[in-house]
C-alpha cells in the first residue's frame, strides 16, 4: 500500500506529555527496518491524539513474507529473544499502544513488516487498543453495483475497491440491509426462503457467511456504537411485521435478543445518539405511515415512546428516514422538498437548516445515502447522465459554520446507492 514512505501522526506536545512522548520517539526510530538511508516523503496527518510516528521503510522481502524476522533499529535482528514484543526495546504492550495511534490506511504497510505484526492487525488487537484508548477513523462503504462494494478515507481522500461478494443469485435480487460495527461490514439479505448474513472483514479483507439473528428478518432499523450494533423492527419471511429488536457484538459473534419496542414497524430508520438507541419512523403496515419514535435506554433494558418524532420524514412509496447523528446531534434529509434539518431534543421539532445538494438525484429517497461519518454529515449519490455514471460525496462538519455542502470526492461509478454504512475503528 504505502510500502517505502512513512507515516507521521504529530502535534505539539505539552511537556506533561513525557512518557508519551518518549514511546513515539522510541517509535519514530525502532520501526526504521533495515533502514539505508532516509525515506523519500513522510506523510504528516493531524489526530486530536498525542503525537505518534512511524515509519514504514523498504527492506528486502523473502519469497514469503511471513517468514520475516523483526530486527532493531540499528538495522539487525541481533537480540531479539523475544518475538511476541513486537519493538524489542520497549516491549510488546507499548508497541501496541504506539501503533494503536497509527492511521488505519497504514495497517497494511504494518502488516507487511513481520509475521508478529501481521498477527497483530490479523487478529483485531490494535483495534481493540483504539477503542481502548477512545481512538477512531471513519470511513463509508457503499454499493453501488450488484456484488460491488467501494470505501472512502476521508481523511486522506482515498478510494478503495472491496473483493467482490460471493455469487449468490437469489442474495444478489432481494433486498438487503447494511450495517458496519466493530471491524465488519454486515450485509443481510434472503436466500429463496431465509435469510442469510454476509460479513466483510477489514481484516482478513474477505467475504464469509455471518451469524444469522435469533428472529431472522428484513427492512428494520439499525446503528452501532464501536463493537456492538442495535437492529429493531422489520419484517421476517412470514411478511409479518416485528417488534423485536436484537443486540449484536462482532468480538463475540453472537446475538442476543433484547425487550420488544412499544410498536411493530419496518422500512424504519436507526440511531445512536446519547448514549442510547433510536428508532425513527417506519411503517406498521403498507398502508399506516409511522410518525413516532422509540428510544432505548440499555442501561435500563427499557423503550419510551416518543410522539411525532418523524412526523414528514417518510411516505408510504418513499424510502425509510434518511437520519444521521454528528457529535449526539440528529439531522435528517427530508426528501420530498430536498430540505436538511436539525432536531430539536428539548421540544421534539425539527429546524429546517437549508437545502440537499443539488447534483445527487434520488426517487422518494431511493438512490441517495446520508450519514453521520465522525465529525461530518455526507451526502452520496450522482446526478442522472447519458453514457455513464458519477458518485459523489458530499461533505459538512456542523462546528465550522452554516450548512454549506463540499464535494470532497467523486469517480466514475453507477450513480444509484443501494446500501451504504459507516466503519468507525
Amino acid at each position: 500500500m504505502l510500502e517505502g514512505q512513512s507515516c507521521l501522526i504529530s502535534r505539539s506536545l505539552p511537556s506533561s506529555c513525557e512518557q508519551e512522548s518518549r514511546l513515539a520517539y522510541m517509535t519514530y526510530h525502532l520501526l526504521e527496518i533495515t533502514r539505508t538511508k532516509r525515506p523519500s516523503g513522510v506523510l504528516a496527518i493531524e489526530h486530536d491524539g498525542i503525537a505518534v510516528a512511524a515509519v514504514l521503510a523498504k527492506r528486502p522481502r523473502s519469497e514469503d513474507s511471513h517468514d520475516a524476522v523483526p530486527v532493531d533499529c540499528q538495522g539487525s535482528n541481533q537480540g531479539y529473544s523475544d518475538s511476541s514484543t513486537l519493538i524489542s526495546s520497549i516491549g510488546r504492550d507499548n508497541s501496541i499502544n504506539c501503533l494503536a495511534r497509527c492511521s488505519r490506511s497504514d495497517y497494511g504497510s504494518i502488516a507487511s513488516l513481520s509475521r508478529n505484526f501481521r498477527s497483530l492487525v490479523r487478529d483485531g488487537g490494535l483495534y481493540r487498543e483504539r477503542r481502548r484508548l477512545g481512538i477512531a477513523e471513519h470511513w463509508v462503504y457503499f454499493s453501488c453495483n450488484v456484488q460491488e462494494w467501494e470505501a472512502y478515507d476521508p481523511y486522506r481522500g482515498r478510494w478503495m475497491t472491496l473483493p467482490r461478494m460471493p455469487p449468490n443469485e437469489c442474495f444478489m435480487c432481494s433486498d438487503k440491509e447494511s450495517l458496519a460495527v466493530g471491524t465488519e461490514l454486515l450485509v443481510f439479505g434472503k436466500e429463496i426462503l431465509s435469510h442469510i448474513v454476509l460479513s466483510y472483514s477489514i481484516l482478513t479483507n474477505s467475504w464469509s457467511r455471518g451469524v444469522e439473528m435469533n428472529a431472522p428478518r428484513c427492512l428494520f432499523g439499525s446503528a452501532s456504537f464501536g463493537e456492538k450494533a442495535i437492529i429493531a423492527g422489520g419484517m421476517d419471511s412470514h411478511g409479518s411485521v416485528l417488534s423485536s429488536a436484537e443486540l449484536y457484538n462482532s468480538e463475540t459473534k453472537s446475538w442476543v435478543t433484547l425487550a420488544s419496542m412499544n410498536k411493530r414497524r419496518r422500512m424504519c430508520s436507526g440511531v445512536f445518539m446519547d448514549g442510547k438507541f433510536y428508532v425513527i419512523g417506519g411503517m406498521a403496515s403498507n398502508t399506516e405511515v409511522l410518525t413516532c419514535g422509540e428510544e432505548y435506554d440499555l442501561e435500563k433494558g427499557t423503550w419510551r415512546l416518543i410522539e411525532n418524532m418523524s412526523e414528514g420524514l417518510n411516505g408510504a412509496s418513499g424510502a425509510p428516514p434518511l437520519v444521521a447523528v454528528v457529535e449526539n446531534e440528529l439531522y435528517a434529509a427530508q426528501y420530498a422538498g430536498k430540505l436538511v434539518r436539525k432536531y430539536n431534543k428539548s421540544d421534539n421539532t425539527w429546524t429546517t437548516l437549508g437545502e440537499l445538494p443539488e447534483r445527487p438525484e434520488a426517487v422518494n429517497g431511493w438512490g441517495i445515502a446520508f450519514r453521520g461519518c465522525g465529525e461530518r454529515l455526507l451526502v452520496i449519490g450522482g446526478p442522472r447522465v447519458l453514457g455513464g455514471g458519477m458518485i459523489e460525496l458530499h461533505s459538512w462538519i456542523p462546528r465550522e459554520g452554516p450548512l454549506q455542502w463540499n464535494m470532497i470526492g467523486s469517480k466514475p461509478s453507477g450513480n444509484f446507492v443501494y446500501n451504504c454504512a459507516v466503519m468507525g475503528c
